[in-house]
């Protein structure tokens, strides 16, 4: 096994873990990957030790192939290199600065866009003069202040940045953003990931005023609780695991109200309890069923109800005689039989 050769462009007597990484790698990382990566910051001040990937899986209690794995993880991230030589084995790992050299004018980059939505991830980059001209800007500086207030906390250039992003590039508006901060927070979400992940939900969705935002919310909010109506639940607020199937239903499945509240009287009929899962049953047939109307539901329940008829019919058809029965009887005056029998 090759000694590896660790390098870093940071000093060496300390070990110093990026705000950057910490703001924006971190978070969406595999446990195990962050305490590699920070394993092997802390190993470049010590470059006279001899390392190799036996040495780290012991050190680690993990496999050779779980390094190699967050390795390439980091290494794909764009804050790490990794070398192999002529044998495919491990050579360098070499530790980039997570500050950005090469944009132009000094940019600042903004955050990447979350992965779970349907943009491709990608990075905004705003000069030093951009960002210092809206951080004077009076609406900016407010919207700024309030959302500390809201998050509770002093905000990260990171934070900093996805505000920007959402003002110069989403084309918010400083009261939107500030709806949109307060808004996540009232659903207990102060993570800058999910207010990025709202936001841009908000954009493919056409909301640019907070008029339009609050009528989408109160929408939303509405219809969550008249599907909880029509399974018999009332006096509380939906889960999080249940939203996620209503918005499955309305959202992937396409489907009106009226056709899920339909689903949800069904369930009650048929199970007498409320259950997400049995309406989904249902609904998910619809929806492969190609159903949009309720007058596509009736003519199901007819297709239905008609194979039903027919399998009942099948089993009340009288049997068909066998070779026991089949052959012609004989007369049998009982009477005179009787009559013989008592004398």
């Amino acid at each position: 096994m090759s000694k590896l050769n660790i390098q870093t462009c940071l000093p060496r007597e300390v070990t110093i873990i990026s705000n950057e990484f910490l703001d924006r790698y971190m978070l969406d990382a595999n446990g195990e990957f962050v305490k590699i990566y920070l394993y092997l910051l802390r190993a470049t001040a010590k470059p006279e030790a001899s390392l190799d990937l036996s040495t780290i899986a012991d050190t680690l209690s993990c496999t050779e192939k779980d390094i190699l794995r967050a390795l390439k993880y980091w290494a794909k991230a764009g804050i790490m290199q990794i070398d192999f030589d002529e044998n495919k084995e491990l050579k360098n790992i070499i530790f980039l600065n997570l500050a950005p050299q090469t944009a132009p004018e000094s940019a600042v980059p903004v955050s990447s866009i979350n992965k779970e939505t349907k943009e491709q991830s990608q990075r905004l980059s705003l000069s030093a003069g951009r960002v210092k001209e809206l951080k004077s800007n009076e609406d900016i500086m407010q919207l700024l202040f309030i959302a500390e207030q809201y998050l509770g906390k002093t905000l990260s250039s990171t934070d900093t940045m996805r505000l920007l992003y959402f003002y110069e590039e989403l084309h918010f508006s400083t009261d939107l953003i500030e709806y949109l901060v307060e808004y996540c927070v009232s659903k207990n979400h102060k993570s800058m990931h999910y207010i990025e992940k709202v936001a841009l939900a908000w954009h493919e969705e056409g909301i640019s005023s907070v008029t339009a935002a609050k009528r989408a919310s109160a929408s939303y909010h509405k219809d969550y609780y008249a599907i909880l109506k029509a399974l018999g639940i009332s006096g509380r607020s939906p889960i999080q695991a249940e939203i996620d199937i209503m918005k499955t239903w309305k959202e992937s499945y396409g489907f009106s109200m009226e056709l899920i509240t339909e689903a949800c009287t069904r369930t009650i009929l048929a199970t007498k309890q409320p259950s997400f899962q049995y309406a989904d049953s249902i609904l998910n047939r619809w929806k492969k069923e190609g159903v949009q109307s309720l007058a596509d539901i009736a003519k199901l329940d007819l297709k239905h109800n008609q194979l039903r008829e027919t399998k009942e019919a099948a089993k009340t058809k009288p049997a068909v005689n066998n070779k026991f029965n089949n052959f012609e009887q004989r007369p049998h005056n009982f009477t005179s039989l009787e009559r013989q029998l008592l004398n």
